[in-house]
């Protein structure tokens, strides 16, 4: 297994389980009744954020003209932050048990709501819990800008190759455009075979940003109502960056030569982030990444129950179980990056 992970100590991974282990685990949370839905909990939380999204307009129109507005941007890049977490529940079945609901509402939340297309986002992501951390099967690890492993910066040529040797100090100014990438690769998806209701999601999508970019520029002038869109997109990306891209970097690389079961797949390639409830609605539950992944239609609100059965598990099994604070978290990962990024600086 290729171990490229800066975290202390250095890890040493178990051998290969005949995975029934994961069985085991499975029977502790359903006796636990931690797999069954949270309807009341959600129906919370949808509404919370639909108050939120509803405060934003008013709030839009009633300051008017003034650069007080960008305030109310950076306050609406948390609210679309919420927004994709709930779409990423909804993807993974944890709001509602049957799919054609999950699509529904989906289809609502992500592509009218958010800008980005459910399904092939939810297509993208299927892929990465499969294979978290693979090099060859994971599209999160795929080098198309960043590099992830030495074998990949070895290989980087062209862009990859230029923003590898310096990836560490460029990573948060990336990830100020991730909401636009979302968005771009939403509608380069909709020709795709994979998509399989173009149309549907395309005019959701149009409709999104006629809703968005109709409501900014009919109440702004033109130069407060781009600086409320770039200010609000970039936050926006950089809070969901933030969220997403660090729970599995810094930690096991795989390859095919791997060969491991489900439990330890998941477990040796993710980390945890610490801090209590503030973190817990920051970060969606997906804090809990190892659990999330072991159990990815497990209801957040589960998530804290999982994590303590989870760790005492592994530790049961002598399975690494890695955990850490929200700055470690991003220091840990920017740590990683520098280091993949060297062999790029060693042969420039």
């Amino acid at each position: 297994m290729t171990i490229e992970a800066t975290v202390s100590p250095p890890r040493v991974l178990p051998v290969r389980s005949t995975g029934s282990d994961f069985a085991v685990l499975s029977r502790m949370m359903t006796d636990a009744g931690l797999l069954r839905r949270r309807p009341l909990s959600y129906t919370v939380r949808f509404t919370l954020v639909g108050v939120a999204i509803g405060a934003g307009g008013f709030c839009l129109v009633a300051l008017g003209d003034t650069w007080l507005q960008l305030l109310l941007a950076a306050a609406m890049a948390v609210v679309f932050g919420q927004i994709a977490l709930l779409a990423h529940d909804l993807a993974h079945k944890q709001v509602f048990s049957k799919r054609r609901p999950s699509e529904i509402w989906g289809l609502f939340v992500a592509n009218l709501l958010l800008g980005m297309s459910y399904g092939w986002w939810m297509n993208k992501h299927n892929r990465h819990h499969a294979n978290p951390n693979h090099e060859e099967k994971d599209p999160d690890v795929a080098p198309d800008i960043l590099v992830w492993s030495k074998r990949q910066a070895r290989a980087a040529k062209g862009l990859p190759r230029f923003i590898g040797k310096h990836q560490s100090r460029l990573f948060f100014p990336l990830l100020t455009l991730e909401g636009w990438n979302l968005s771009v690769n939403s509608f380069r998806a909709l020709g795709r075979p994979t998509t399989k209701r173009p149309v549907l999601e395309g005019v959701l999508l149009v409709g999104h940003f006629a809703l968005y970019f109709g409501g900014v520029f009919a109440v702004l002038p033109v130069g407060k109502a781009i600086a409320f869109v770039v200010l609000h997109q970039a936050l926006f990306g950089m809070y969901l960056g933030c969220v997403f891209a660090p729970n599995h970097k810094g930690m096991a690389m795989l390859t095919n030569e791997d060969d491991l079961d489900f439990l330890r797949r998941q477990v040796l390639t993710s980390r945890n982030v610490k801090g209590g409830p503030f973190v817990d609605v920051l970060m969606g539950g997906l804090n809990y990444q190892i659990e999330h992944h072991l159990f990815p239609s497990m209801p957040t609100q589960a998530l804290p129950k999982a994590q303590i059965i989870t760790e005492r598990y592994c530790a049961e099994l002598g399975i690494p179980y890695h955990q850490t604070g929200l700055v470690a978290f991003h220091r840990e990962t920017l740590r990683h990056m520098r280091s993949v990024g060297e062999p790029i600086r060693r042969n420039d």
